[in-house]
């Protein structure tokens, strides 16, 4: 049995952040860090090398959770998924991100993706179409071959 996955939440909304911790363990996965700001976050993903970061747009310091992103998914190598109601301010290529999962979701949405994100990464192909809610990037869909026909926006 393989070990759970590794998170680490970037958002500045605390109460959010909490529910989305709940939503991680839900999951399956593991909750390992929550980062309010850019810094904290590029910081905790060098230190925690989380699998997976939930990152938000708009953080404490600013609208800087694409450049935040970015480090992370470059300097680290973790897959970055977007949890934003700022969905148009993502730049075209998601800023190295696996995907996003618009603002307001639902729980529903967000344990699914993880699970659905858990076994592309632990299976190197996706199971399938993603699931409705998570829209993922040109990129990720090739690297885990999914049917860009068949993907569920």
């Amino acid at each position: 049995m393989s070990r759970p996955l590794s998170v680490l939440i970037v958002e500045d909304e605390v109460l959010l952040a909490v529910e989305l911790g709940f939503l991680v363990r839900e999951a399956g996965c593991h909750e390992v860090g929550h980062a309010l700001d850019s810094a904290s976050a590029v910081e905790l993903a060098q230190t925690l090398e989380p699998d997976i970061a939930l990152v938000d747009v708009h953080l404490a310091d600013g609208p800087t959770g694409v450049a935040a992103a970015r480090q992370i998914a470059e300097g680290q190598g973790a897959i970055v998924l977007f949890m934003t109601a700022n969905v148009k301010r993502l730049p075209e290529d998601l800023a190295g991100a696996c995907g996003v999962i618009g603002k307001p979701y639902s729980d529903r949405a967000v344990r699914r993706a993880l699970t659905y994100l858990a076994r592309c990464l632990q299976d190197g192909a996706a199971p399938g179409p993603p699931p409705p809610g998570l829209a993922l990037s040109e990129r990720f869909v090739s690297r885990w071959g999914v049917d860009q026909l068949a993907q569920a926006v």
